[in-house]
């Protein structure tokens, strides 16, 4: 391709509204412009990339068995109505109505719409397991789109479908598709972890994410530097020292006006760990329900509200008001878990903890000697604390490190949350109807166009690795002789034909204008034809951000063969 006719208009500067390494280089460099809040076009480089990314991905669900089809954007609102998810998905469904006042929403995801049809066409375990993908756009109406492709509200995303007639065959593909993710991210040359994760507004049993690394990332990560374990924060689980305080009767202690863990902890002389924590709060249920219930942490721990929302099986959990709290017979920074007339959560490292300070439920007022197996009773144990740095790993006492990761992959065994509701039946092989299991896996396609520019970029642009670059070779002709244009011309053809994907550079432009753009783009290799090399019979030619070195003009094809053959991004 010829600079010249190609459209990839670069920018100078930094666009004022671009926050993250990933945002401005993809704007500055004529990969996507901005539409509307959330939503890019993809411009001729951008969608060389997202093709590439797309052709892996592909290559690696038909390794795997996956077949593909495309199902459509709209949807009817009663498919989500029958599972379950018109109300419970939220704000973030984009819903609508036709003008034959037919609600309908654009698809964030494709449960309903692939168990709508599997449902209408299995008939037999014989056509069982069966593993459908997609690649399409997806609409999520985000409240705050942010940080460029990381976080639109229009996306480009794989999902893809599994059905089984057993929850054995349902773990045999989960774990297939796992390693296909595996293969997929190495070959994109990505540094990655899968983490056990949340299963959030989806639904199911179990789930991993696939976190690109990167300290951009939204996503906390915990993994222990001993075994493989890891888990997104939401869920990541940490071995705790017990807390034990003197083993005493309660007694009420006059705290006046010190209602915080620290001021507490300071005025009566003990260490935070040993104050038991109460929080309110407000929960509301997916058939309209709404209750009261409070959680117990050590007073040096922090609540990770997402194992709250899973221990209740809520749809949303809120802070109560002063009111609700006395509601319940609590005081507002004096609640404490005995006498509460609500539902009480204890933290899994309180389940036998004595000599621990609370709130009485008076005003200026908190008990000493608490003994949660002795004093709260008609209590739940779960696990509601957030794990942090130096924690211990619950599989093998390593210590818990953190990182940031970029979510880019996330599967699912769903069971039968979605199959049930949408009636995707089977004849079993002893004559009965059994309900088939499933699994989803998605990949977020133009998300990972980001993600690999937050791993792979420098000072002067982006350092795409080669098997995704919109192009293998920058070719850059330096002045307009015509033995520079010859040979530049020679050069082009010959690449071409051997199959290597070429950018041109063959404006009338200043060969500083022409480097520097060659590095913002970010393609793998250079290769540069000036006046005084092509009079030696020779040609420049380099990995991107790395000095260049002269070959003859005769072996510079082979050469450039040889760099592609290596792996040309630079490490």
């Amino acid at each position: 391709m010829r600079y010249s006719r190609f459209f990839a208009p670069t920018l100078r500067d930094d666009p004022a509204d671009a926050d993250v390494v990933s945002h401005r280089l993809l704007l500055r460099a004529g990969y996507i412009r901005r539409v509307t809040s959330g939503v890019y076009d993809f411009l001729p480089l951008g969608l060389r990339v997202l093709r590439k990314i797309e052709a892996i991905v592909r290559e690696e669900m038909e390794r795997a068995g996956a077949l593909e089809l495309l199902m459509p954007m709209v949807q009817p609102a009663e498919l989500w109505q029958q599972s379950g998810r018109w109300e419970k998905y939220g704000p973030e469904l984009l819903r609508f109505r036709d003008r034959h006042n037919h609600p309908s929403c654009l698809g964030p995801t494709h449960e309903e719409v692939i168990c709508d049809l599997v449902g209408r066409e299995l008939r037999s375990y014989k056509q069982l397991p069966m593993t459908l993908y997609q690649i399409q756009a997806k609409f999520r109406d985000e409240i705050r789109p942010r940080f460029g492709l990381m976080r639109g509200r229009e996306f480009v995303m794989k999902d893809a479908y599994s059905f089984h007639a057993d929850d054995d065959c349902l773990r045999r593909e989960y774990r297939n598709m796992f390693a296909a993710y595996e293969r997929i991210f190495t070959r994109l040359g990505l540094r990655f972890r899968a983490v056990e994760a949340d299963t959030g507004s989806i639904g199911g049993r179990d789930s991993h994410e696939f976190h690109v690394l990167a300290d951009s990332g939204e996503d906390l990560i915990a993994h222990c530097a001993s075994c493989d374990y890891a888990a997104n924060v939401e869920k990541a689980q940490a071995a705790r020292v017990k807390a034990h305080g003197e083993d005493a009767p309660c007694a009420e202690v006059a705290t006046p006006g010190l209602s915080s863990v620290e001021d507490v902890a300071a005025f009566l002389d003990v260490s935070p760990a040993l104050l038991l924590k109460t929080l309110v709060y407000r929960v509301r249920f997916e058939d309209g329900r709404t209750e009261i219930v409070a959680a117990c942490l050590r007073g040096d721990d922090q609540l990770q509200p997402v194992k709250l929302q899973q221990a209740l099986d809520a749809l949303e959990v809120v802070p109560a008001g002063e009111d609700e709290i006395a509601s319940v017979g609590g005081v507002a920074g004096f609640v404490g878990p005995i006498g509460l007339r609500c539902r009480v959560l204890v933290d899994a490292s309180l389940a036998d903890a004595y000599g621990l300070v609370a709130g009485a439920n008076k005003v200026n007022t908190h008990l000493t000697g608490v003994n949660v197996a002795r004093d709260v009773v008609d209590k739940t144990v779960v696990d509601l604390r957030e794990a942090r740095e130096g924690d211990r790993c619950v599989r093998c006492g390593g210590e818990l490190s953190f990182s940031r990761g970029i979510e880019v992959g996330h599967v699912f065994a769903l069971g039968t949350c979605y199959t049930e509701p949408m009636d995707v039946r089977f004849q079993a092989q002893d004559g009965s109807r059994k309900v088939a299991t499933m699994g989803c896996y998605g990949i977020g396609i133009s998300r990972l166009v980001a993600a690999i520019v937050e791993q792979c970029h420098d000072q002067a642009g982006i350092a795409w690795p080669v098997q995704v670059a919109p192009f293998q070779v920058a070719l850059i002709s330096m002045g307009r002789g015509e033995q520079v244009e010859r040979v530049a011309e020679q050069l082009y053809a010959q690449l071409g034909a051997t199959g290597i994907e070429v950018l041109w550079d063959d404006r009338a432009e200043r060969p500083g204008v022409k480097f520097k753009d060659a590095e913002l783009i970010g393609i793998p290799i250079q290769l540069v034809v000036g006046a005084r090399t092509v009079a030696d019979g020779e040609v420049e030619l380099g990995r991107r951000g790395e000095p260049r070195r002269r070959c003859p003009i005769a072996s510079a094809v082979a050469e450039v063969e040889a760099l592609l053959e290596a792996g040309a991004a630079p490490a």
